[in-house]
């Protein structure tokens, strides 16, 4: 189930691999309608990290609930699921090919946590600074001249420019080749 009103998106799931990478392009596709482009790699990769953790050690079951939500400057990814264990950060082997995904997430995000949710359950969660959005065009910002001002040409010196290059125009110049010699 995706519910996405404004600002705000859900998807449920058993967290199996296949259905993780369908997650990933999701929450692509959902971070380029929001106009959040610069978010994407980073949101992926976090989203990744928490949803394999519940493929691997979730109990009793693997479904669990993600949900992306735009708070002010800040987008926070959220992974809920039905184990009331706490994630704990560890440290890998230099060896190791697990142990790593918290640090991760820790290492890209602005910040992070885990809580208990419930009598059953518990969310794992990570934010991003949310990029600036591009100002919108505010007409009563610009300034206007009101009849009793007199308009100041501001482009003065592009004009003595322009003339100068026209009176240079009238001579022709000389023929200079490409190939050095």
């Amino acid at each position: 189930m995706i519910t996405h009103p404004s600002r705000h998106c859900t998807v449920e799931l058993q967290a199996l691999p296949p259905r993780i990478g369908q997650v990933r392009r999701i929450v692509s596709a959902q971070l380029r309608y929001w106009h959040m482009d610069t978010l994407i790699d980073r949101a992926s990769l976090g989203v990744t990290e928490l949803l394999s953790n519940v493929h691997r050690h979730a109990q009793p079951d693997k479904i669990c609930t993600v949900e992306l939500e735009v708070l002010l400057d800040r987008l926070k990814v959220s992974v809920r699921d039905h184990d009331p264990r706490l994630p704990v950060v560890g440290d890998a082997a230099p060896l190791a090919t697990c142990g790593r995904g918290l640090a991760m997430v820790a290492a890209m995000s602005e910040s992070w946590g885990a809580l208990p949710d419930g009598e059953s359950g518990k969310v794992v969660w990570f934010t991003l600074p949310a990029p600036s959005a591009a100002p919108v065009a505010d007409w009563d910002h610009y300034p206007r001249i009101t009849t009793g001002e007199r308009a100041v040409p501001r482009f003065a010196e592009v004009a003595l420019v322009e003339h100068a290059v026209e009176e240079r125009r009238s001579e022709p110049a000389p023929a200079r080749s490409a190939v050095v010699g």
